[in-house]
């Protein structure tokens, strides 16, 4: 199944369990948020992972930082968004930005419907995408949702969205500029996949 979503804000209308990876060694000016960034995971992930920091606002040069493994489904997000980007360029639209904090929020919303027995693009958890989205602190002036479930393949996925009218229509627009993919993967092997597209505001 797949359903879209799109929004388009602006000043006047609106339309609508990971292992250890590698291990850090912390150097003079780091902070658990800089280490965050530079390695593309959760902040609040990283401090899980790190239950010996006391204090994540206090961390000093030679501790050791484990830095949680980035989801096995990496691969098949990744290729989603090349996709993604094959069938705009094909049109003549610029690629889109792989935003690793928008892949985040996405990978939160396909395992919240997968934990939670729902699809739909409200959340019971998060609310809308758009409220989701800020409440990550991601702000945008427009901002599109794509989600489906049961496809096994980023092609098959893809080839889904793309002939249907509303997710074409999201992953074709001229009103956005970054891309967020995340996919969870169900015990039984089923996949839900949620895409994520925004215009980040300046």
């Amino acid at each position: 199944m797949i359903i879209p979503l799109i929004a388009l804000l602006t000043a006047a209308l609106s339309v609508g369990a990971s292992a250890a990876g590698d291990v850090y060694t912390v150097v003079k000016g780091d902070s658990m948020w800089k280490i965050a960034v530079r390695y593309e995971v959760g902040l609040s992930e990283l401090i899980d992972a790190n239950p010996q920091i006391k204090n994540p606002a206090l961390i000093y040069p030679g501790d050791r930082i484990a830095i949680p493994e980035r989801s096995s489904l990496l691969s098949l997000e990744d290729e989603v968004i090349r996709l993604t980007n094959v069938e705009r360029t094909k049109r003549g639209l610029s690629p889109l930005a792989k935003n690793w904090e928008l892949c985040r929020v996405a990978r939160y919303k396909s395992e919240d419907m997968l934990n939670r027995g729902y699809f739909a693009h409200t959340s019971p958890t998060y609310g809308s995408p758009f409220d989701m989205m800020e409440s990550f602190g991601l702000r945008f002036t427009a901002a599109a949702e794509n989600i489906a479930y049961g496809q096994r393949t980023p092609a098959e996925v893809m080839n889904a969205w793309m002939n249907s009218p509303g997710h074409r229509s999201n992953i074709l627009s001229g009103n956005v500029s970054e891309i967020g993919v995340g996919v969870a993967k169900k015990s039984n092997g089923t996949l839900y996949w949620t895409q994520m597209f925004i215009r980040p505001a300046r």
